[in-house]
């Protein structure tokens, strides 16, 4: 047999191997998130024992129980695991959009865009519009930052490089009209556009899991059916065109779903940062660099990344709520600065 014929052999053994590896990750990581989903509900003011968590669940514990698993801590948990999803995947997107391990949903100004929306709403609407209004007003603020980003950037076509550049100056531009925006307004509003701007989920109801539920599942599921075209995306856009893929129009729809996904993260939570960061290159680590395997395991670490943030925050300083977004900054911001000197060495 020639040298040739053993290669051939080994190639569809190696690709099969790989599958298995990024199945078992995933596995392993849904049992993860599965128990700390179930230690988190149980962990906090009043201790519940993973039974009764159980039986609250399964509507059979006690009804003091049931009230704090159900109505108070279970639709916090699951807005945290969702928001870290979403966030997490939209990073993802970018990093293969712009070719850049560094990128994230701040980098085109989603991020700062619907934070900028949304403190301008708690300043100046004081109180003349209910508070549910919240996530559409920064849905409309990440769409504009990005929308003006994409506009701005184009020239003859789309630089990755350039639109990664104009893309920090416009969240730098939003950042400092938040800032604006907050001192500006009412002062007895200031703290609530603080904490809002850290990032938080404190008070999260039904209402936010079943608004939050179908938006971060069906872009989930457009972001994972794309997923060749991200593959093929991260290329380059020469090899993207040689195999028929329209690159202008896809990296336009990615680019739209990216945004949706961070906007409406935002909406709800506020500016929890650095998840679209770190959640991406931790997952390239496990399960290698394609995206059918690293979007779901994308997801899920994010998910479980904002859940042990907010499970600290509303445990290690009790009675205070610090916000989620204290947590996950103070875990990024060093491994972002990781992460530039690790490209600059190489």
């Amino acid at each position: 047999m020639s040298k040739f014929a053993v290669v051939r052999s080994q190639k569809p053994l190696l690709s099969f191997q790989i599958h298995v590896r990024s199945f078992v990750i995933i596995g392993m990581l849904i049992s993860l998130l599965a128990v700390a989903i179930v230690a988190s509900i149980g962990l906090g003011s009043i201790r519940i024992p993973v039974s009764e968590v159980l039986k609250s669940l399964v509507g059979m514990g006690d009804s003091t129980f049931q009230l704090v698993v159900v109505n108070l801590r279970l639709p916090r948990i699951l807005v945290s695991v969702m928001v870290g999803a979403a966030l997490a995947v939209s990073g993802a997107i970018l990093q293969a959009l712009v070719r850049n391990p560094l990128a994230s949903p701040d980098l085109i100004g989603t991020t700062n865009g619907a934070t900028a929306a949304a403190v301008a709403f708690i300043a100046f609407s004081n109180g003349t519009y209910s508070i549910h209004w919240l996530p559409l007003v920064a849905l409309i603020g990440g769409f504009f930052a990005a929308s003006l980003t994409y506009v701005t950037a184009w020239k003859r076509g789309l630089s990755p490089f350039r639109f990664a550049l104009i893309g920090v100056s416009i969240s730098a531009a939003m950042g400092a009209l938040s800032v604006y925006f907050m001192i500006s307004g009412p002062l007895y509003l200031t703290s609530q556009a603080l904490g809002w701007m850290s990032g938080t989920v404190y008070g999260t109801s039904w209402d936010h899991v079943l608004t939050l539920l179908p938006w971060v599942v069906g872009f989930l599921l457009v972001t994972i059916i794309q997923s060749r075209t991200l593959n093929v995306q991260e290329l380059g856009d020469d090899i993207a065109k040689s195999v028929g893929v329209r690159v202008e129009r896809k990296r336009l729809i990615l680019i739209a779903v990216s945004v949706a996904l961070a906007a409406a993260a935002v909406g709800i939570a506020g500016g929890i940062g650095f998840v679209g960061l770190m959640a991406p290159h931790m997952a390239r680590k496990l399960v290698g660099s394609s995206y059918g395997a690293l979007l779901p395991t994308s997801a899920l670490l994010g998910g479980l990344f904002v859940l042990l943030a907010d499970l600290a925050a509303r445990t290690l300083f009790v009675p205070l709520d610090v916000p989620a977004g204290v947590f996950t900054a103070a875990v990024g911001a060093p491994f972002f600065m990781y992460l530039l000197y690790r490209s600059k060495r190489e």
